[in-house]
Formats: structure tokens, C-alpha cells, sequence
């Protein structure tokens, strides 16, 4: 019997995720509305309480204007930064050229390839259409997703019937409601800290780069704070970035003396030494005490999760990789035939329960 009841797991499991990578087209676009349309709702919902003069309506209004208005700003300082690197392409190119040539001439290769010759061959034009056909698809996306949170605004109200439609029993309709408002609140919050811890690490290192002389500083740390959002991996390549544009930097910053040629790589090394010491910092003080117990995810499952995410689901898949196991933590543990999955990926072996969701419900009312 046990091994049959396996068996089921092991084969609906498979589905899943198959069905998950077939239609990650439209499932990964509309995951990212709901997340989105998360985020304007808990800040709505923050306006409304601390807010005495504006009603609900005027207060999501409001929110989606501040998220809209947020968003175009980053998109406005990507475009900006993109430009001003271009203006520089000349200058860069030829750095970067030199640093190709030093690095063949170190390791005995022989001639040195351009960088356009590096990117125009065969691996290089694969590589440049990959990223071409992901970023064509993520502006497609975008639309999609906008359209999705008009509708899900447009939808919300007619929820609560629904639901007392779809569970009649009056007890069964409560525990749903119950879960449901657990699992939007660990997400919302989740999302909101994160936002703020990132928010932190994006202002210091601009700072940090400004005081080290580093060109696009905004653009870099626009770049970072997107970065974040990515468990852990996010984090090691926000690290990494801003290093290597200033390797690439064509003028050093003029505080670091002499004339050398590997002052670029001082340069850079002092970069990384800035940039690391605030990720790690707050990643590992400050992170851990705001965010408390949101997670309770395993880091071997906070890892395990980006890469399946992101397999399945590409790009948006890692950024929601955390939320998502995080939901169906939450939700495996409403069930005793499920249980052990919601222990497995919880990080102290005592995910939520449905008796403690019913007192977080009772508290966060009263």
C-alpha cells in the first residue's frame, strides 16, 4: 500500500512539474502579476490604516500609482545607464581589448582575439541571440502582466462569493479563508522585507561607489537592487558586477596613485571589497532580524528551489523561487497526508500548522 501511494507521488509530482514547464509561457507571467498585485495591496493596505483621510479606493489608487511610477523610474535609470555606457563604447572596447591581450600574453595563448571577434564568432552570436530572445520576452511579458493585475483588481470583489459558493460548509469555508489569509500575509511580507532589505544594500552601495570613484554608479545599483531579489545567487552576482565594470572602467578613479598597470586591478579589487562588505554585512546581521521566521526555509532548500524555479520557469522562476516554496510550505502543512513534505522544507522541522494559522488569523484581527 505504501509503495503505491509512493508511486501516485512520484508520478503527480512529474506531472506537475511538466505541466509547470509547458505552460510557464502564460503560468510564470500571471505568477508575477499576483505577486505584483500582492505588493500594491499590502501597500494599500498600509495607507489605509495609517491613513485617516483616504478611503480604501483612493488608497489603492494611490499604490498603484507609487508602484507604476517606481517602475518606470527603474526602467528610466536602466535606459539612462545603457546610454551612458554606450557613449562610452569606444573607450571600453578598447580596455577591454588590452585586458584580453594581457591576459593571452599571461597565459602563453598566443595572438590575442578582439572582443569583437570574441562575440561575432559562432559561441558569441549564440550567446548574444539567447539573451536578445529573453529580453524580447520579458517586454512581451510585461504587457501580459500589467493586463493580468488590471484583471485581478477587476476580479477580487466577487471572491468572497465565490468561496462561500465552492465550500458550503461554513467551518470548511473558514479554514480555506484562514490558510488563504496566512499565505498571502507570509508572502506580502516577505515581499515587502525584501524590498526594504534591498532598498538598504542598493543606497550604501551607491554611496560606496560614488566614494570610490566607479562610472554609472545608479545604474550598477539599480542593477544590485534587482539583483536581490534572487536567493542567495542574487547576492554573489551583485557582488561580482560592479568589480568588473570598473576593470573595464577606461579612466581610474584619480585617488589611486601611480600609473601602473595593474592599478585596475587594485581598482576593481577595492570595488568588490566595498560592494561584498555590505552584502554580506546585511545579508547575514540585518537580514536575519528583520526578516525573522518569514522563511523558515531550509538554505538547502532556498538553493534546491532557485534551481528548480528556474529551470522550470526561467528568469521569473528564480525570483519567485523563495515565495512560491514558502506558499506551498504553508500549504502542505494544512494536511497530515502532507505533512512531512511541509517538515522537509521548513528550516527548524515545525512549519505552520493549521491550528497556528487559525491563532495568527485571531490575532492579526483582534
Amino acid at each position: 500500500m505504501k509503495s503505491s501511494v509512493s508511486g501516485i507521488w512520484i508520478i503527480a509530482t512529474g506531472v506537475i512539474i511538466a505541466l509547470l514547464y509547458l505552460g510557464r509561457d502564460i503560468l510564470a507571467p500571471f505568477a508575477l502579476a499576483v505577486f505584483l498585485f500582492l505588493i500594491v495591496e499590502g501597500f494599500a493596505r498600509i495607507i489605509d490604516e495609517r491613513s485617516a483621510l483616504l478611503k480604501r479606493g483612493w488608497s489603492r489608487a494611490l499604490a498603484i500609482l507609487v508602484v507604476i511610477g517606481g517602475f518606470v523610474g527603474f526602467l528610466a535609470m536602466m535606459a539612462r545607464g545603457i546610454a551612458e555606457f554606450g557613449s562610452q563604447g569606444d573607450a571600453y572596447l578598447v580596455r577591454i581589448n588590452g585586458l584580453i591581450e594581457s591576459a593571452y600574453g599571461w597565459l602563453h595563448l598566443g595572438d590575442a582575439p578582439t572582443l569583437t571577434e570574441l562575440v561575432f564568432n559562432e559561441s558569441g552570436q549564440a550567446f548574444l541571440g539567447t539573451i536578445a530572445s529573453a529580453t524580447s520576452g520579458l517586454t512581451g511579458d510585461l504587457v501580459l502582466i500589467l493586463i493580468y493585475v488590471a484583471f485581478l483588481f477587476l476580479a477580487q470583489s466577487a471572491w468572497p462569493m465565490k468561496l462561500d459558493r465552492i465550500f458550503v460548509d461554513k467551518e470548511r469555508r473558514q479554514q480555506v479563508k484562514e490558510v488563504g489569509d496566512a499565505a498571502r500575509r507570509g508572502i506580502e511580507t516577505y515581499l515587502w522585507t525584501q524590498t526594504v532589505i534591498s532598498a538598504l544594500i542598493t543606497s550604501l552601495t551607491y554611496v560606496t561607489l560614488l566614494a570610490l570613484g566607479v562610472d554609472n554608479a545608479l545604474f550598477l545599483s539599480t542593477l544590485i537592487f534587482v539583483l536581490n531579489y534572487i536567493p542567495t545567487i542574487g547576492s554573489i552576482v551583485a557582488a561580482m558586477v560592479p568589480p568588473l565594470f570598473a576593470l573595464v572602467q577606461p579612466e581610474i578613479a584619480a585617488w589611486i596613485p601611480g600609473d601602473a598597470p595593474n592599478d585596475s586591478y587594485i581598482f576593481a579589487a577595492l570595488v568588490f571589497i566595498g560592494v561584498s562588505f555590505w552584502q554580506f554585512s546585511i545579508g547575514n546581521f540585518v537580514q536575519p532580524r528583520i526578516m525573522g521566521d518569514t522563511l523558515n526555509l531550509s538554505a538547502l532548500v532556498v538553493l534546491l528551489a532557485l534551481a528548480i524555479w528556474g529551470a522550470v520557469w526561467g528568469i521569473p522562476g528564480m525570483f519567485l523561487s523563495a515565495p512560491l516554496t514558502v506558499l506551498m510550505m504553508i500549504l502542505f502543512a494544512q494536511s497530515e497526508s502532507t505533512r512531512w513534505l511541509a517538515i522537509l522544507l521548513s528550516a527548524n522541522g515545525e512549519p505552520v500548522s493549521r491550528d497556528a494559522v487559525t491563532e495568527e488569523v485571531k490575532n492579526s484581527d483582534a
